[in-house]
C-alpha cells in the first residue's frame, strides 16, 4: 500500500529505561531489538524512509555496526513524540509529510500496521492518528492498559487508564477498546504539540494524546485486528525472545 503524502517512520530508541536498561540494545537472536522493529519497519510499502533516533552513542555506535539509519538527538526531551519532532527535522522532511512514531520496544510489530496507521491521511482534515483494538473486560481494568473511546466519526473522544466506557445500567454487552501506541501526525500537528504545554489531563492521566484532545486537535482511531507485544519488563523480554526464535 502506498498513499500521496509523502510519510517517514521514526523509531524513538532511548538508553535508559527504569525496568529494562538499554533496552534497545537487548540482544534477541543475535541482534539487537531496535534492529527487528527497523526491518520490520521498512517493509512498511508506505513509508519513503525508516530511521531511528537516539540519546546515547552506545545505540548510535551498534545503528552504525548494524547499518541500520540513525540521528542522534537531544537528551532532554520530555517524551518519544519530541524526540521524534526533533529527529524529523533533523531529517528535513517535507513540511506536508506524515512522521509515523514507530515505538522502539515493539520487535514484533507487524507492517500492517503501519499501512492502516496512515491511510486516514489521504483525508486532507486528518491531523494525527492512532491505533486500537477490543480487549476483553479483564484486560480493561488494568491501568497500564490504556482505554480510548470514539465518535461515529472514528474521532477520538478520550482516552483513559480507567475502564471506559462505564455501563452504568449494565444493559450493554460488554466492549471496550485498548489503545495501542502508534502514532501518525502530520508535520504541522507535531509542530503544535511540542510548542504545547503539558495540559492538565495529560498530567493527570499520565497520557500525552490528552494533549492534543485538550487543545482541540482530533485524532483519528483507526480499528485494526493486528496485535504486537511490546517489551517493559525482563518477562516480556523472554516471551518475545521465544516467540521470535519459534518463527
Amino acid at each position: 500500500m502506498s498513499i500521496s503524502v509523502p510519510c517517514y517512520g521514526i523509531i524513538p530508541a532511548r538508553y535508559a529505561s527504569s525496568r529494562l536498561p538499554g533496552k534497545p540494545l537487548v540482544d534477541i537472536g543475535g541482534h539487537p531489538m531496535f534492529w527487528h522493529v527497523y526491518e520490520r519497519a521498512r517493509q512498511c510499502d508506505s513509508l519513503k524512509r525508516v530511521i531511528v533516533a537516539t540519546d546515547d552513542t552506545r545505540i548510535l555506535e551498534a545503528a552504525k555496526r548494524w547499518e541500520v539509519p540513525c540521528v542522534m538527538t537531544r537528551a532532554d526531551h520530555a517524551s518519544g513524540t519530541d524526540r521524534t519532532f526533533e529527529a524529523a527535522r533533523l531529517l528535513g522532511v517535507e513540511e506536508d509529510a506524515v512522521i509515523v512514531n514507530i515505538q522502539g520496544d515493539e520487535p514484533l510489530l507487524d507492517p500492517a500496521m503501519v499501512n492502516q496507521l496512515v491511510a486516514p491521511f489521504e483525508d486532507d482534515s486528518t491531523a494525527v492518528s492512532t491505533l486500537a483494538m477490543p480487549i476483553i473486560p479483564e484486560r480493561a481494568t488494568d491501568p497500564n492498559q490504556v482505554k480510548v473511546v470514539t465518535a461515529v466519526n472514528g474521532n477520538a473522544l478520550y482516552f483513559s487508564r480507567a475502564p471506559i466506557p462505564f455501563d452504568r445500567d449494565g444493559s450493554m454487552p460488554d466492549a471496550f477498546f485498548g489503545h495501542i501506541g502508534m502514532y501518525a501526525f502530520r508535520m504541522t500537528a507535531l509542530a503544535r504539540f511540542v510548542s504545547l504545554p503539558q495540559s492538565p489531563l495529560e498530567k493527570k492521566e499520565k497520557l500525552e494524546q490528552l494533549r492534543f484532545l485538550e487543545n482541540g486537535i482530533s485524532i483519528r482511531v483507526v480499528m485494526t485486528d493486528h496485535c504486537s507485544r511490546g517489551v517493559d519488563t525482563p518477562e516480556d523480554l523472554e516471551a518475545v525472545r521465544a516467540l521470535l526464535s519459534g518463527q
